[in-house]
């Protein structure tokens, strides 16, 4: 009974005892999911999933209760069940994701507002804090106001750019109604991005086109690598001819015609980028957005994870709802017809790439977040060694990222559980299950020995 409960419940945490004299053990949890997507506390339950119980429920069941009601701040939505498996009775703490954000677990006159961080909850940093205050207050950070008035910036290279995409005039009016500034006179931080001129610091985009597989010194490793500042428009030109120039469109003669093979589809890096530099968190300081090209993938990351919280990785793709971090830029960028219809941008960045001459599965994009960023990985339907060498491991190109950086993990620590990969990676503990399972499957990992003393032997050496 208790397995199907875990795998009703979104995120975990297991508490084999309550815990009455350090409460916050298991109430910063309660803030992390009130914080977060949610998730389910179980009090009677050990960390290897198997009920202990608890001695008596209904008394533990009134005490959480109450600390939640008195230590957490505003209270959070939450639901109380008992349960009893193998005749021990154990407590399911649902706790749901919230909207009055941040929710504080408040003791001795102090506040502490949690997030998770793999399976751990951890005070939260001091951008996704703000972050959270603005959910909370119903307001996002593009269209907060500045000190700067709008009449001391140009904006030409918007007013071109949308007259050429959009082929009307952007009127004075439009400012306003558009939400780039406010009727005083101000700049919204979306207006300010905008701007020709410098205004916000963290507005940076670093290309990089690596020599090889992996990142190197920068002096020595690096075949070319630039660094642009300013208006949105200009960073998304520049990575955009950054990519053009850094990669190669190939060409395959048929009869009567000539294939060209791009290494990548424009209109997928295009949209990647948009994305980027669109939904990018623009309160952690001294961030950008940064495009790294290797010899067999280019990979987009930018700061700040999903806007939900949720990862990436454990989601469908092409059930993603839109959850737009900056509404404003997306609206803006939308009409100027830079980005596809909303929740669409990951769909369309597949269904380009898809139509590459020479594309198969293996050459699928990839997409990862942590709480705190978020990539794009593009594979070069071009690049033909059969093998990718990862630290001296041959690594097949049809195993996924998420694959390598588990095998690689296994390599070095044999004796690592999944939760610890887990935390690792930055994917939930079930996600790191299911891969090992296919590399199971596939002979590429072995697990030798005992469930609790064994350990991990990658095969793909082998290969």
């Amino acid at each position: 009974m208790i397995l199907s409960l875990i795998a009703e419940a979104t995120e975990c945490d297991f508490k084999s005892a309550l815990e009455r004299d350090k409460p916050i053990s298991w109430l910063k949890s309660v803030s992390a999911f009130a914080n977060g997507i949610g998730g389910t506390l179980f009090f009677g339950v050990g960390s290897d999933h198997h009920t202990i119980g608890l001695s008596d429920a209904q008394s533990d069941a009134e005490f959480i209760s109450n600390r939640i009601k008195t230590k957490i701040t505003p209270l959070p939505d939450f639901v109380l069940t008992p349960h009893s498996d193998n005749g021990n009775d154990i407590l399911a703490l649902v706790v749901k994701s919230g909207r009055n954000t941040p929710y504080y677990y408040s003791s001795d006159g102090r506040k502490t507002a949690y997030v998770r961080i793999g399976n751990e909850s951890v005070p939260t940093p001091d951008h996704i804090l703000n972050e959270l205050i603005l959910k909370g207050s119903n307001r996002t950070y593009d269209t907060i106001a500045t000190e700067y008035r709008k009449d001391k910036y140009s904006f030409t290279l918007l007013e071109a750019t949308y007259r050429q995409r959009v082929r009307l005039s952007f009127e004075q009016t439009d400012y306003f109604s558009f939400g780039l500034a406010n009727e005083d006179g101000f700049l919204t931080r979306a207006g300010s991005l905008l701007a020709d001129q410098r205004v916000v610091y963290n507005s940076r985009l670093f290309c990089t086109r690596w020599n090889g597989l992996t990142k190197g010194s920068i002096f020595d490793d690096a075949l070319d690598d630039k660094e642009f500042e300013g208006s949105l428009i200009h960073l998304l030109s520049s990575g955009c001819d950054f990519v053009k120039n850094n990669t190669k469109v190939r060409f395959a003669k048929e009869e009567m015609k000539r294939v060209d093979k791009p290494d990548y589809a424009e209109r997928a890096v295009t949209e990647a980028i948009v994305n980027a530099l669109i939904h990018r968190d623009y309160l952690i300081m001294g961030s950008e957005v940064h495009i790294d090209i290797y010899d067999d993938r280019l990979e987009i990351s930018s700061p700040g994870g999903m806007y939900s919280g949720k990862m990436i990785q454990d989601l469908e793709i092409g059930q993603l709802k839109s959850e737009r971090r900056n509404p404003v830029i997306a609206d803006l960028f939308h009409r100027m017809k830079y980005m596809e219809r909303r929740g669409s941008g990951l769909n369309k960045i597949i269904e380009e790439t898809q139509k590459l001459p020479g594309y198969d599965e293996h050459f699928k994009p990839e997409f990862y977040s942590t709480i705190s960023s978020f990539t794009v990985v593009l594979k070069n339907v071009n690049y033909t060694d059969a093998q990718t060498d990862m630290q001296g491991v041959g690594i097949n190109v049809g195993i996924t990222e998420t694959q390598k950086r588990i095998i690689k993990i296994l390599i070095e620590h044999s004796d690592i559980t999944a939760e610890q990969i887990a935390a690792e990676v930055g994917i939930s503990k079930r996600r790191v299950e299911s891969n090992i399972s296919q590399l199971k499957k596939d002979g590429l990992v072995e697990r030798v020995g005992a469930r609790r003393n064994g350990r991990w032997v990658v095969k793909i050496a082998e290969m």
